[in-house]
C-alpha cells in the first residue's frame, strides 16, 4: 500500500503540486483522516485497493489531520474520514464517513472516463442501429477489460435475453453482489430473466389458446398463456390474463396470478402500463 504509486502522502508543503497542480491531469481524491480514526481505518484500504485498480486514473492524496490541521481548517474539514474529490484544482465532490466500495465506485464513475465507457457507448449506438449482435460483442470486451460494473452488466444481459442465451445472461447477472441485485434494474432483469425461463418450457400459444376455447376455467393453460404474452412483450395481454385468474380464483395456486402480476410490476418499473394494471389489481383486492 505505501509502495503504490498512485498513494501520496500529502502535507501544506507538497499539497499544491500533488493536489493543486495533479488534478489538472487525473483526479485527486484527497483522504483527511487521523491515527484515533476507527472509520478512517476502514475506509483507507478500500480508498487503496480502488487507486491500484483504476491504475492512475485518480491519485489518493492522504492528510493527517492532526498534523495539517492548516489544510484541515482551509478545506473546512468538520468529521473525519473526509474525502474531497479534485479537478482542475477545484472540489467536484465530496463525502463523509466510512462508505461502501460500491457507493465510492459509484462516485469515481461519474468523475472518470474509462476505455469501458467509450466500448458502452459505441455498443448502445449499434444497438439504436439493430446491430445487436456486434453491440453484445462490444459489451462483453467492456466486461472483459473492466469487470464487475453494473452499468455494463445490466445492458450486455439485457441483450442476451433479447437473443435467447438465458444461461449466460443470468450467469452475469448472478456474479452481481446482492447489494446490486436489489437496484431496480437488476430487479427487471431479473423478473425478465424467470420469465424468459418458464415461457422456454411452455407449449406454444396457439395450442394454448385451443385449450383455453374449450375451457374458459383452465386456469394453468391461461397463466402458461399469460407468461408466454409477458415474454413476447405483450404486457397487457398478459396482465389482462393474469387479471382474469385473480377473478377467477385467488386460490388457485397459492394466489399465483397477483404474485406473478407483482413481479410484471417490478420488470416494468415506472411503465404507465404497470400504474394502469396495478390500479385494477388494487381495485380488485379492495
Amino acid at each position: 500500500m505505501a509502495d503504490s504509486p498512485f498513494i501520496v502522502e500529502v502535507t501544506a508543503e507538497n499539497f499544491e503540486e500533488v493536489v493543486i497542480q495533479g488534478s489538472a491531469e487525473h483526479l485527486v481524491l484527497v483522504d483527511f483522516w487521523a491515527d484515533w480514526c476507527a472509520p478512517c481505518k476502514m475506509l483507507l484500504p478500500v480508498l487503496s485497493k480502488l487507486a491500484d485498480e483504476f491504475n492512475g486514473q485518480f491519485v489518493l492524496a492522504k492528510v493527517n489531520s492532526d498534523q495539517q490541521q492548516s489544510l484541515a481548517q482551509q478545506y473546512a474539514v468538520r468529521s473525519l474520514p473526509t474525502v474531497k474529490f479534485f479537478k482542475n484544482g477545484e472540489i467536484v465532490d465530496e463525502f463523509m464517513g466510512a462508505q461502501s466500495e460500491g457507493q465510492i465506485r459509484a462516485m469515481l464513475d461519474q468523475h472518470i472516463i474509462r476505455e469501458s465507457d467509450h466500448l458502452h457507448q459505441q455498443a448502445m449506438a449499434l444497438q439504436s442501429e439493430g446491430k445487436t449482435d456486434e453491440a453484445i460483442s462490444l459489451l462483453e470486451q467492456a466486461n472483459e477489460i473492466d469487470p464487475g460494473r453494473t452499468v455494463i452488466i445490466a445492458d450486455l444481459a439485457g441483450l442476451l435475453l433479447q437473443q435467447g442465451d438465458l444461461e449466460k445472461a443470468e450467469t452475469l447477472i448472478q456474479s452481481l453482489p446482492d447489494s446490486e441485485k436489489e437496484k431496480p434494474e437488476i430487479a427487471s432483469l431479473l423478473a425478465n430473466l424467470e420469465f424468459a425461463q418458464a415461457a422456454d418450457k411452455l407449449p406454444d400459444v396457439s395450442e394454448l389458446e385451443k385449450t383455453m376455447a374449450g375451457d374458459e376455467n383452465n386456469l394453468q393453460a391461461r397463466y402458461q398463456y399469460a407468461m408466454l404474452k409477458i415474454n413476447a412483450g405483450d404486457y397487457e395481454t398478459g396482465m389482462q390474463q393474469l387479471l382474469e385468474i385473480m377473478k377467477r380464483d385467488r386460490k388457485f395456486e397459492d394466489d399465483l396470478g397477483r404474485k406473478t402480476l407483482l413481479k410484471v410490476f417490478d420488470m416494468l418499473g415506472d411503465d404507465p402500463v404497470a400504474a394502469k394494471y396495478r390500479r385494477q389489481m388494487f381495485n380488485l383486492l379492495y
